[in-house]
């Protein structure tokens, strides 16, 4: 595999500390030549699910052989698992086994995926980890060593990939004319996303269904709806997804992760 020498991170640790800092610290110390690209370090504190989301959708946009950091580690210091993943010849994760990565795992031919327990302190910043930063003591090292070309089996113990925590939302199931699925997250807008692939109602004429509201579909957000209006779309990760016109759909709709939405094609 090439190794483009990047690196992704992706946390809940926010900007306002030094946390982030630090672990690109860690990686210029290990290797300076190494970029360094932040997805995000917004996700809500100890969310492993939209931490999961975010991962899955930014993940195809990166060069192949990308290592991708991801901490939202509600069990630091228990006896979860640290791990690294290795996706066919796409890619890289580094991160707590807690069901972060399972979006991307669902995403890539399983008899492609390779995963590692990191036990190998040798690949660690410290063999004497703090209970609760192993993203500066465990995760960004063993990124940086990965992305400098040290191979993922000298990392730590295989392990089999169905053993990792799978974090799992119900798929989109056919019906009568039809799917049900849920909403697997909501973006900083409100936007309601689904687990329906927007391929299955693409260049069809469909309507969503949320509680007992019918939602006309439409190309994107302003077409055919004023502001305020109610307009569901295929969104630009693919998924079918609620929006309100210049407004907040979550709270408009008084909507959560896990409720069901259905699309009914006409």
């Amino acid at each position: 595999m090439n190794h483009p020498m990047t690196v992704t991170l992706l946390t809940d640790f926010g900007t306002q500390d030094a946390y982030v800092g630090v672990m690109k610290g860690v990686i210029a110390q290990i290797n300076p030549k190494i970029q360094v690209i932040d997805v995000t370090h917004a996700i809500p504190p100890q969310d492993i699910a939209a931490a999961r989301f975010n991962l899955m959708t930014a993940y195809p946009h990166f060069p192949q052989g990308t290592v991708h950091v991801a901490v939202v580690d509600p069990g630091v210091g228990t006896t979860r698992r640290a791990i690294a993943i290795q996706l066919g010849s796409s890619g890289y994760v580094v991160a707590p086994d807690n069901g972060l990565a399972s979006g991307v795992i669902s995403q890539v031919m399983s008899e492609k995926i390779r995963a590692i327990e990191l036990d190998n302190s040798d690949y660690w910043y410290t063999p004497t980890p703090s209970r609760t930063f192993h993203g500066r003591d465990i995760f960004s090292p063993v990124g940086a060593h990965l992305a400098s070309g040290v191979s993922i089996q000298q990392l730590g113990s295989p392990i089999s990939v169905e053993s990792l925590v799978h974090l799992s939302l119900p798929s989109a199931q056919p019906f009568e004319n039809g799917f049900s699925g849920v909403i697997q997250y909501i973006d900083v807008f409100g936007n309601l996303v689904t687990t329906i692939p927007g391929e299955t109602v693409k260049s069809k004429q469909w309507s969503a269904q949320f509680k007992s509201i019918r939602i006309q579909s439409s190309e994107t957000y302003g077409i055919n709806t004023n502001p305020g209006e109610r307009t569901a779309i295929i969104g630009s990760h693919g998924w079918v997804e609620i929006a309100v016109n210049g407004g907040h759909a979550a709270h408009v709709l008084n909507a959560a992760v896990g409720e069901n939405i259905a699309i009914r094609c006409e």
